[in-house]
């Protein structure tokens, strides 16, 4: 709903038993008891792991190894409906695997007051997405984040986004101790900080620099236009404005017959966790109709298709 910039990439997720009184058993009975025993155990251990979602791989955010639930076990496609392939190591990939809040999670603002209550039907999860302590990350910002966290977990770190102003903001610079201020109406870059050795919390640092400086405006001026017809995961629908908003495509599944539907998440204003939405009806998937003048989401007007961006090539 504020700011936010493209990423402009220079490289471009006991049964209890009853008992019985003992009764004399035939010779044997007791060895084929425990190997019939052994092989249930087996198969119900075996059914278990068949049937049990798929834990969320690690991400650098989250500072606990607890296992959280992927994105793509909760939220299935609708009857009839395939997810469609992503690129491996893609950022579809990424999206599909994001680590989840448990079930009934609020949706909190960065300080830590409830924006929406863990019940509300617009809402169908909340991405375990820390938000910071300020109101920087928003909508767009949400976007950009996931899209560097992403470029960070494939060992990328020649991140280089631009602010609303159009000053290019590389990581690189943020790393040797520049730091961006105001200078009127300008702005730019001045030494104030030491050279320090990058890590992931010095990229967070960094990252809360681009959402300082960049908005709605700088996101729809630099990613670049994509046609509908080409909708992928990691697309985004963005209107600049002020206030403006934007959506990210989490996920595409499409029916036999050529219909498609899509996981949208959304951060908003004050900022707040990242969230999956849900269309009206229990079906957290929305309809993707190119017959349609676009996507409507539940707390915004409707995203023309002419407003759907992405970010990295291809």
């Amino acid at each position: 709903m504020k700011r936010v910039a493209f990423a402009a990439l220079l490289v471009a997720l006991p049964l209890a038993c009853a008992r019985e009184r003992p009764r004399p058993e035939p010779p044997g009975a007791a060895n084929a008891r425990t190997t019939a025993a052994s092989a249930a155990v087996a198969l119900a251990a075996s059914s278990t792991t068949a049937v049990s979602p798929p834990a969320a791989p690690r991400v650098a955010w989250l500072p606990d190894e607890s296992p959280r639930e992927a994105l793509s076990a909760r939220l299935a496609p609708p009857p009839g409906f395939t997810r469609e392939a992503v690129a491996a190591g893609g950022f579809g990939e990424f999206l599909r695997a994001l680590p989840l809040e448990p079930p009934g999670a609020r949706v909190i603002a960065y300080d830590g007051s409830t924006v929406l209550a863990g019940d509300d039907r617009r809402v169908a999860a909340v991405v375990a997405l820390d938000v910071g302590r300020a109101d920087l990350q928003q909508c767009a910002d949400s976007i950009v984040r996931l899209h560097a966290e992403w470029r960070w977990s494939q060992g990328a770190r020649d991140h280089a986004y631009a602010a609303a102003a159009s000053l290019p903001l590389p990581l690189a610079r943020f790393v040797a101790g520049e730091r961006v201020v105001a200078r009127g109406a300008a702005l730019e870059w001045r030494p104030l900080a030491r050279r320090r050795t990058l890590d992931h919390a010095l990229f967070r640092e960094y990252l809360d620099t681009v959402f300082a400086w960049a908005n709605t405006g700088s996101l729809a001026r630099d990613a670049r236009v994509v046609d509908k017809e080409r909708l992928r995961a990691g697309d985004f629908f963005v209107l600049p404005g002020a206030p403006g908003h934007a959506v990210l495509v989490l996920d595409v599944a499409t029916h036999p017959d050529g219909r498609r539907v899509a996981l949208i998440g959304q951060g908003f204003m004050p900022a707040q966790s990242f969230h999956v939405l849900r269309p009206a009806g229990d079906v957290a998937w929305f309809t993707l109709d190119p017959a349609a003048s676009g996507v409507k989401t539940p707390f915004w007007a409707e995203f023309p298709w002419s407003s759907l961006r992405r970010l990295d090539p291809g």
